[in-house]
């Protein structure tokens, strides 16, 4: 007896600020510079951690309370929904767990995760937060001071080697909500094999973006992402 063999489609998402602004949450810096009124330069770099480790570290706890405040949007429930019929691997910029609160189980964090702490001597000591706070004194088993598991600028992204080859595989790449102006991840577009579908989703549409062969849909994540869906599932 001869059997057909399927393999599920792969479908790799590149998630990036715009994915959570319909959240309410502000995961990278304004096109002024600024991020929740802080310059970036003041709050994300290690440069910065050394010079005023506590507003850093109080920078961050409020970023925190505002992502346990936040919800899933319909982008990221269309996202989760779309992995019953798919095998779906969402790449993300953001920080926030709002990816896996929504239901995705695949989701590879390139800048870090807001609700992880790690060592500041030992990149490898990395530990869940039992709340929102990681305050001066919290120290790893080392005894060094813990900080936010974030890459800050300047700081090499560790995670990108294991992107690459996820989207070396995808039969379908999904770009939402990024403008694809923040190194490397903005060169994983580049991986994707020549053969697979690739969709943009942005309300400014490709304006300023430098990639070529995507099918563009000019509206929010929160529009854009669930009639994308609806149409890969028809």
């Amino acid at each position: 007896m001869d059997f057909l063999i399927c393999r599920m489609k792969r479908i790799v998402i590149l998630s990036g600020a715009g994915m959570s602004a319909e959240s309410g949450l502000k995961t990278f810096r304004d096109s002024d510079g600024l991020w929740e009124n802080h310059n970036v330069y003041d709050v994300a770099t290690p440069e910065a951690f050394a010079r005023d480790p506590e507003l850093v570290l109080n920078f961050y706890n409020e970023r925190r309370l505002q992502v346990l405040e936040a919800e899933p949007n319909k982008a990221h429930l269309a996202l989760a929904d779309l992995e019953k019929h798919f095998h779906v691997t969402i790449i993300t910029q953001n920080i926030d767990n709002l990816h896996e609160r929504a239901g995705s189980t695949r989701v590879l964090h390139l800048h870090g995760e807001i609700d992880l702490a790690r060592s500041s001597i030992d990149a490898s000591l990395i530990y869940p937060l039992n709340g929102s706070q990681i305050n001066i004194g919290d120290t790893c088993e080392k005894g060094s001071q813990l900080r936010p598991h974030i890459v800050w600028f300047g700081e090499p992204v560790p995670m990108i080697e294991e992107a690459i080859p996820i989207v070396e595989l995808a039969d379908i790449l999904m770009v939402i909500g990024t403008s694809l102006a923040v190194y490397p991840a903005a060169g994983l577009v580049n991986y994707a094999p020549h053969f697979a579908d690739k969709f943009y989703i942005d309300p400014n549409g490709m304006d300023g973006v430098n990639i070529h062969n995507f099918n563009v849909i000019a509206k929010k994540a929160g529009d854009g992402v669930p009639e994308l869906v609806m149409r890969l599932l028809e």
